[in-house]
């Protein structure tokens, strides 16, 4: 079967599914109430109103009925309701009733699926637009995965509804081999990680979605912060700091608060003004660029800023680090000339791709291009310039075309003011998010009257380009932590040294050994626990230490060291001075090896 054909047979088949799970919730608690579920990319789930407090312990017996069901090989069909019969079927299902209305002020058809004979005692009916298998043992291998609370429609004024998740595959070896990949995943998981490293914290009294760095995580973020400043200053870049509010009328006059609205955050009454957390940096960066006059000469000009952004994410979206209510960005504005606008976009793929090397990101593999193209009849969406928009997008395709990327196209997918390039990261398991964007701005230069003094001195307009060179801080740890499974690089790592003394007798050289090393800037400490040699080497193993430092009587003796690696290769007799040396270089080339 085609690839294709194959993902849509999946969808129909776990579509399927969830109505056979639906039947088994009901045929064991009868007084359930139905609320929604899709097929998903990953399987399915359903919202279920219920009586009684059921947890994964009771997923065995949810699956017996769904097997028993399945093996029935009851039919399934396909009809069409009038409305009234409609809500009579569903009169006790307020979740049903609200779709049923909203599909009468769409004017839409109203289409339900019987499993079993329609009307007849013992059958199942739900509405949905389908499509589904013919009969129920068609549905192949299917597995619960988990369960959780979600807030009917992801509101939460709404009630709090169970939620059942679930994976269908044609056959059992595809669901095994899911559920072993799904296994492997949870070792990469960065929230797993995050606890065991002592990286990050949430907080129920501080909030959902707003992660508390530990000194681990802190050492992380500043050694990213530390090196993109370094990168983005040797690449003509000028560090401002802006702050993170600014009143509603700059996001009214950028454009930005109609279409963002929703995920802003309330506006504040200070004094006379009304004030908001800002949601993006760009209406702030185009202030400084107009608070003087510029020439052609100054261009381009290029504006950086590690930025504080606060975005209203629903809370069932929220996900360790990967998503959060506050972040910060590597957020950037380049103010260029329509002919600097090529080189320009280059110049930022070109960091990008400089930037994911060093963290070990590889193209193709871990990350790619995407495209993002406008839509020309979707004017409530985008501006409408279709000569702007044309000349944008092939600017952008060109560029990529010349730097030899390969890349996807999606149309629909371009912020409102013009088309963008998305990186696309991979996440443990495949699954691909965008981290950042490059976009190419032909609109806001024209909102806030951003011009420039040509080579005549008449007055110019230019265009903009929004750029990152490694995303969110946040979403870039979550991905480096699932990417190396929490071992990461050595420049990275939290805690770089441990030193393990071998007895109590050797506590005064291994501090010794620990002064010289911190003079040398390494992040080092001393397991002065009484505890087995080999329980230390284990614990620093566990919190991925890159470098184990052991030292006893014959070290002690000969002023030397043995190294152990991560890795568990192993070096003995090595001078201070050797391991500082190539420890040193390691960390200065910020390599991906060990040694």
């Amino acid at each position: 079967m085609e690839k294709g054909n194959y993902n849509k047979h999946l969808t129909v088949l776990r579509h399927t599914t969830e109505h056979v799970l639906m039947q088994a919730m009901e045929n064991l608690y009868p007084n359930i109430l139905k609320a929604m579920g899709p097929a998903t990319e990953d399987g399915f789930y359903f919202d279920f109103d219920l009586q009684t407090k059921i947890s994964e312990e009771d997923f065995s017996k949810i699956e017996k009925e769904m097997l028993r069901i399945k093996n029935l090989n009851i039919p399934i069909s396909k009809t069409t309701f009038p409305v009234k019969i409609a809500k009579t079927m569903f009169k006790n299902n307020p979740y049903k009733l609200e779709w049923i209305d909203e599909t009468q002020k769409r004017g839409g058809e109203l289409t339900a699926y019987w499993t079993g004979e329609p009307n007849k005692k013992g059958s199942f009916v739900d509405i949905c637009k389908g499509p589904h298998l013919t009969a129920t043992n068609e549905i192949g291998a299917f597995k619960l995965l988990s369960i959780a609370g979600a807030y009917w429609r992801g509101d939460e004024k709404n009630k709090m509804l169970t939620r059942i998740y679930g994976t269908a595959f044609p056959t059992q070896k595809e669901l095994e081999g899911y559920l072993n990949n799904l296994e492997n995943a949870k070792k990469h998981d960065h929230r797993i990680l995050g606890k065991e490293l002592d990286l990050f914290v949430f907080s129920d009294l501080v909030g959902k979605g707003l992660p508390l760095l530990t000194p681990n995580g802190t050492i992380i973020r500043r050694e990213l912060e530390q090196f993109i400043i370094s990168e983005e200053t040797k690449n003509g870049y000028q560090h401002v700091i802006t702050p993170p509010l600014a009143k509603i009328d700059l996001y009214k006059k950028s454009g930005h608060y109609p279409y963002y609205k929703d995920s802003m955050y309330p506006k504040m009454k200070v004094d006379e003004e009304e004030l908001i957390l800002r949601p993006m940096t760009c209406p702030h960066h185009f202030m400084l660029y107009k608070s003087k006059l510029h020439s052609y000469k100054e261009l381009p000009i290029r504006y950086a800023e590690l930025a504080s952004q606060f975005r209203y994410e629903k809370s069932g979206e929220l996900s360790g680090l990967m998503r959060v209510r506050t972040f910060c960005l590597a957020d950037a504005h380049i103010f260029a000339s329509q002919d600097q606008a090529k080189d320009e976009i280059k110049n930022v793929l070109n960091l990008i791709d400089f930037v994911n090397g060093k963290l070990g990101l590889i193209k193709g593999t871990d990350y790619n291009y995407r495209l993002s193209l406008g839509n020309r009849k979707d004017i409530k969406k985008y501006y409408k310039d279709d000569a702007a928009w044309d000349k944008a997008e092939d600017i952008l395709r060109q560029v990529l075309t010349e730097t030899k990327n390969t890349f996807s196209e999606e149309p629909n997918e371009a912020a409102f003011y013009g088309p963008k390039i998305d990186v696309q990261m991979k996440k443990t398991g495949g699954k691909e998010e965008t981290a950042f964007t490059v976009q190419y701005d032909f609109v806001m230069p024209k909102r806030f009257e951003l011009t420039y003094a040509d080579k005549d001195g008449k007055e110019k307009e230019l265009i903009v380009i929004h750029r990152s060179s490694i995303g969110a801080f946040e979403r870039t740890m979550a991905f480096l932590l699932e990417k190396f499974a929490g071992a990461l690089p050595v420049w990275l790592s939290p805690g770089q040294v441990q030193i393990i003394p071998i007895s109590e007798k050797h506590l005064e050289y291994v501090q010794k050994v620990k002064e010289r090393l911190l003079l040398s800037r390494l992040r080092v400490f001393v397991d002065e626990r009484n505890e087995t040699m080999q329980a230390k080497i284990r614990e620093a193993q566990t919190k991925k230490i890159p470098y184990m430092i052991i030292a006893g009587d014959k070290e002690m003796s000969t002023d030397t060291i043995s190294v152990r690696l991560r890795d568990q290769r192993t070096f003995n007799n090595i001078t201070i001075e050797s391991f500082v040396k190539t420890s040193q270089k390691i960390i200065k080339e910020k390599s991906l090896e060990l040694w």
